[in-house]
């Protein structure tokens, strides 16, 4: 028998919202619209009884243990409102500007350290990011700590790099409205550093292209050469 809605977790409830709406989501997208006021807490209440028990299941004594005994409350808020907070959280604020100038020369941010996640075992991945602008006419311009704003934003949930990055490009596509758009990351998985291979020197980079950057190899060149000498 289904319990009464108010006796459902609260994870139940939002994922019902979800569902409904037939909305995805997966490790990696925010799902800030189908939560109401009062819920995050709840939410994070949740974790911390359902992470009590992955501790009682690896047989640690929480009890006594003084080191682990507030461990399951650190570990959801962690999750929660730090590293996953990109999930839960609406995006940040972002005043945009009319290309008054007409700008139309490259523009180069970075490297705008990233924090994230990998979604296959929730090992950290931490590595930098630039973004290259071609702005148009019609561009809007942004501060420049929005870039980072956003970055932070996108990268603060489970994921693999290839995804996040392409959501990173689509996110400023949206907002600023380039002729075109690269962005390049670079990063370490712990998931290859602490498990599996322990292998500590493999790094992971890869890019997205839109527009010119995609089009224009000269202007792709001339970006990643850019990159090469600051780096």
């Amino acid at each position: 028998m289904k319990p009464p809605p108010d006796q459902e977790p609260v994870s139940a409830r939002i994922r019902a919202r979800i569902k409904k709406s037939k909305k995805r989501f997966h490790a990696n997208d925010n799902i800030s619209a189908f939560l109401q006021p009062g819920e995050l807490e709840a939410l994070l209440e949740e974790v911390e009884g359902k992470f009590k028990g992955v501790l009682e299941s690896l047989v640690i004594d929480t009890e006594s243990d003084h080191n682990t005994h507030d461990t399951a409350r650190r570990v959801a808020k962690m999750y929660v409102t730090e590293v996953f907070r990109g999930r839960y959280a609406e995006a940040p604020p972002v005043t945009e500007f009319p290309n008054a100038a007409s700008l139309n020369e490259l523009m180069i941010v970075g490297p705008i350290t990233v924090r994230s996640a990998c979604s296959h075992h929730f090992c950290p991945i931490m590595g930098r990011l630039w973004v290259g602008l071609m702005p148009n006419e019609h561009s809007n311009l942004i501060g420049l700590s929005k870039y980072s704003r956003l970055a932070e934003w996108v990268m603060s949930r489970p994921q693999i790099q290839e995804e996040a990055i392409t959501q990173m490009a689509e996110l400023l596509m949206e907002k600023v409205r380039p002729d075109g758009l690269a962005v390049v990351m670079e990063a370490d998985h712990f998931c290859m550093h602490w498990r599996g291979v322990k292998d500590s020197e493999t790094m992971m980079i890869n890019s997205v292209m839109r527009g010119s950057f995609l089009k224009d190899h000269n202007l792709r060149s001339e970006f990643l050469s850019l990159l090469k000498h600051r780096s």
